[in-house]
């Protein structure tokens, strides 16, 4: 007979739950949490979560992924004191959604949650949520000598340009995206620092036109910019060639009053203060906080066609502006598509456009062909694919001028 005592195994630390109404609805988050975990996480129900969030037993956990679908938002409240209790105890949030209404999400993201990812999961994604989690830093940490951490800004205070289309299909996209490469080319040594956020929330396509994948930490940046910090916004940009700081759209279509103007106020001037230039993808349409970013701006580009549509709506943009008071001479009008230099009926039609509506057109660009769509479809801007084009050229001579200007003002302000 074996005499010999039984080995007692310890239990692995618990240091992750999953908190569901039922975990066995979400089968992936399952094999997720056990290929990153192993068996060092636990599993607590909706209603034993909130109570056991604040025992003793909770203070191993690192952090927490609440998942829900749609079946689950007749009881935001509870997984809002959920959210609140884990807050409590200092532990983060990763939050789980399928079919959840962008509203019930923006809420919770509200509420504290940290990471947001959505099921499906996709591949190797909760994993990154988990590391993005347990390396953010803690904005309630204190320094040595036990006063408040502040938050760290930059020491930027760069030039805000927006760019708007009047009408669909200007070309608005892809005039801000070679922008801002262009910007961040314009000095072969030590150039500018440039950023493009893309803020057309629903059909924002920045991202296509410089292959960048979209992230899902891009909405936590919009719906929680009070604890935003110019480390946290840093973290949530993807750098293009490492020239270029890109703020890509959200990856789901949400509504574009679903971010309040002090949330748009907050992230421009993030932006404008760790950044020499700012350049915004505005959506075509006017919501609230368009008014948030024309104030913040140095000059607004409206990029208008040669047709009656966008002549109806550059008058319709004049007299809501002036009706308001706002801002309307931060207005540069671009003409995309415009005649050839040959084209004397054309450049009479330009004129005639220029005298009727009051405005002066001040750049005009030649209308670039395929070559344009090809050069988007392959996420590259028009230097890399067409660098001779005139297109490309005319764009690249706009940014040539805008950071002249920039420099010259810099210069006044010195002395």
């Amino acid at each position: 007979m074996n005499t010999s005592p039984v080995v007692q195994h310890d239990q692995p630390q618990i240091v992750a739950c999953t908190i569901s109404r039922d975990v066995q609805i979400f089968d992936l988050l399952i094999e997720d949490m056990e290929a990153a975990l192993g068996d060092s996480w636990g599993d607590l129900s909706f209603d034993d979560a909130a109570s056991f969030l604040g025992q003793p037993e909770a203070r191993s956990l690192q952090f927490v992924t609440i998942a829900m679908d749609a079946e689950d938002e007749d009881r935001l409240e509870a997984v809002s004191g959920v959210i609140s209790a884990a807050k409590a105890a200092g532990i983060k949030v990763i939050l789980i959604a399928e079919d959840v209404s962008p509203s019930a999400l923006h809420q919770l993201l509200r509420e504290g949650g940290d990471e947001f990812v959505p099921y499906p999961l996709p591949e190797n994604e909760l994993a990154k949520a988990i590391e993005r989690v347990l390396t953010q830093p803690d904005i309630s940490a204190v320094d040595n000598d036990g006063s408040p951490r502040t938050q760290g800004f930059g020491d930027k205070s760069g030039v805000v340009i927006p760019v708007q289309g009047l009408a669909g299909g200007t070309g608005a996209t892809m005039i801000a995206v070679n922008l801002a490469w262009e910007l961040a080319n314009v000095e072969k040594t030590d150039g500018p620092t440039v950023c493009l956020l893309d803020l057309d929330f629903q059909f924002g396509t920045a991202s296509t036109y410089l292959d960048l994948p979209r992230r899902e930490t891009v909405l936590e940046v919009l719906t929680d910019t009070e604890s935003l910090d110019s480390e946290g916004f840093m973290q949530a940009l993807l750098t293009y060639e490492d020239k270029m700081h890109v703020l890509t759209s959200p990856t789901d279509m949400i509504p574009l009053d679903m971010i309040s103007p002090d949330d748009i106020g907050r992230l421009v001037e993030m932006a404008r203060t760790n950044f020499d230039y700012v350049i915004i993808d505005m959506p075509t349409t006017m919501v609230e906080w368009s008014q948030n970013v024309l104030e913040a701006a140095h000059v607004y580009f409206a990029i208008i066609e040669l047709d009656m549509r966008s002549a109806q709506n550059t008058l319709r943009m004049k007299r809501a502006l002036q009706s308001d008071d706002l801002p309307f001479e931060k207005l540069r009008f671009i003409l995309n598509r415009a005649p050839g230099f040959a084209d004397l009926n054309g450049k009479a039609r330009v004129k005639r456009l220029s005298e009727s509506l009051g405005i002066a057109i001040e750049v005009l660009l030649p209308d670039g062909g395929k070559a344009v769509s090809q050069s988007g479809d392959h996420g590259t801007p028009l230097s890399v694919g067409m660098g001779k084009s005139p297109l490309r050229k005319e764009i690249q001579k706009l940014a040539k001028s805008v950071h002249a200007v920039n420099q010259a003002d810099a210069v006044d302000a010195r002395t």
